[in-house]
């Protein structure tokens, strides 16, 4: 099954989304090196960034079939051809609301303008995509009219575009059943997300015959967005059984890139990628969790699958079993009755609405085995952050590591950047941020925020601590500190 990402070009098109030519350069090289074979870099007659843009993403020479957008006129065309691009992909409106409101043309002249300007970009480009924009409104022999006057006057393949999300499965099964029957050529859909369809309306597609599928990397795109890169292959690949060649191991690494240059964070409940996808609160999922994986997950998708992690997480659901199996991958085991009392104090905090983080699960089990204080591996000693309209955030931070002294400065993007960053250049193996949340617990502009963390381990094991203060940066470097600890001291213990 080939991909088609239009992440570049319709994913962009998310509102406040707007890509350096860097990073759609970035982009293209990571979805070629994961397998995708046909990115759409973008639409290069709507400005002369655009084009610069196209033609840096054609200049990389990342291996994937490299495609432009283009309305139904030469000029278009000609913009595409001069990023030397290897595909054109043409779309005209063809459902009586868009051509009367849109582009204000009779059907006869769609046809006319599509075989005319279709057969121009084929004289001069071996691939051409053809879209009746709006095809799933567009009356059946009107449709399948310019489909075939597309094909006739050299289209290589046929996309059928969902534009504005209306199909629901079995109509778009029946649908591309009829147009594969009908049309000569490669069968293509593109699908919107407005009822949360496009994954399932795109796999209903594929079932009727489609050889290509269009998605773009965290569902973005215009409105609700487009069919998700990450769902679309896994349902593919786990489900169906169709290969779609994508090096599924990296889909987690792909849709973190894309979020932070999106500046969109990825939902935690997203499917596939999401963090909440393979982690477990309730007693009855974590227990079963624990003792065989496919009780609660799919099987046939796995985290390390898609290069996840599985993760128990606590709160008012959490059960006995996976709280001593925690405890016990630190080497801590209370007894019936101490496992009791750390369960009810765990559920106490969930209870008023805050997160348990592992680090309060430890220090809970602490108090309540009778351990004793135990002296941190970390300690700060001093920090100190300048800022202002005019300076780069700057941290300096002096830390006491093992019971050495270590000193670090560092700038960052922010106060609480520059300081997360002078704290890792103090440590001697790499720990990687993973999460970062504030929120206010208390209102006012003397607001108290509380600051939650999440590290992972070299080994990929992911540890979360908070911290509580008046000033987001304290809070924000004891959240650090206590998420390094926690990893540093599960690291000798386990």
């Amino acid at each position: 099954m080939a991909l088609f990402d239009t992440t570049l070009r319709d994913g962009e098109q998310t509102p406040g989304v707007s890509f350096t030519t860097g990073q759609k350069v970035e982009i293209a090289r990571h979805l070629a090196e994961i397998g995708v074979t046909a990115i759409e870099a973008g639409f290069p007659a709507s400005s002369a960034e655009e084009r610069e843009a196209v033609k840096a993403v054609v200049d990389a020479g990342t291996g994937a079939t490299i495609c432009g957008l283009a309305r139904m006129r030469k000029e278009d065309v000609d913009a595409c051809l001069d990023c030397g691009v290897e595909m054109v992909h043409l779309f005209i409106p063809t459902s009586e609301v868009q051509r009367e409101h849109t582009v204000r043309m009779r059907m006869d002249e769609v046809l006319a303008a599509t075989a005319e300007v279709v057969g121009y970009a084929r004289a001069h480009v071996d691939q051409v995509l053809f879209s009746p924009m709006d095809a799933t409104r567009t009356d059946w022999d009107d449709l399948v009219r310019v489909c075939q006057a597309a094909v006739r006057a050299g289209a290589t393949a046929v996309n059928i575009p969902d534009t504005v999300g209306v199909m629901t499965p079995s109509a778009m099964k029946e649908l591309i059943t009829r147009i594969v029957k009908e049309v000569k050529a490669p069968i293509d859909v593109h699908c919107h997300n407005d009822f949360g369809l496009a994954v399932a309306n795109t796999l209903a597609a594929v079932e009727a015959g489609a050889s290509q599928v269009q998605v773009t990397v965290n569902g973005m795109g215009e409105r609700a967005g487009n069919a998700d890169l990450a769902q679309t292959v896994m349902a593919l690949e786990a489900v169906y059984g169709i290969k779609t060649g994508v090096e599924t191991a990296r889909l987690v690494e792909t849709s973190r890139l894309v979020s932070r240059y999106a500046g969109l964070p990825v939902p935690p409940a997203q499917p596939v990628v999401g963090e909440n996808a393979f982690a477990h609160e309730s007693g009855i999922h974590a227990h079963g969790i624990l003792e065989h994986p496919e009780t609660f997950e799919p099987g046939v998708m796995t985290p390390e699958m898609v290069g996840h992690r599985r993760r128990i997480k606590f709160g008012k659901h959490a059960g006995r079993h996976a709280v001593a199996q925690m405890l016990a991958d630190v080497r801590l085991t209370p007894n019936d009755t101490q496992l009791d009392q750390i369960l009810e104090q765990v559920k106490a905090i969930s209870g008023r609405g805050r997160r348990v983080t592992d680090a309060d699960l430890y220090a809970i089990a602490g108090e309540v085995i009778g351990m004793g204080d135990v002296t941190p591996s970390v300690q700060v000693s001093d920090i100190s952050v300048l800022t202002g309209n005019h300076t780069l955030p700057t941290a300096s931070i002096r830390m006491v590591v093992d019971g050495t002294e270590k000193v670090a400065c560092s700038t960052g993007n922010g106060p609480v950047d520059a300081a997360m960053r002078a704290i890792l250049g103090c440590l001697p193996e790499p720990v990687h941020l993973k999460e970062f949340s504030i929120e206010a617990i208390t209102g006012g502009t003397d607001a108290i925020g509380h600051v939650t963390i999440a590290v992972e381990d070299p080994a990929g094991h992911i540890f979360d601590a908070s911290a509580s203060s008046d000033d987001i940066v304290t809070a924000s470097v004891e959240a650090m500190v206590n998420a390094v600890n926690l990893v540093r001291r599960t690291g000798k213990e386990g």
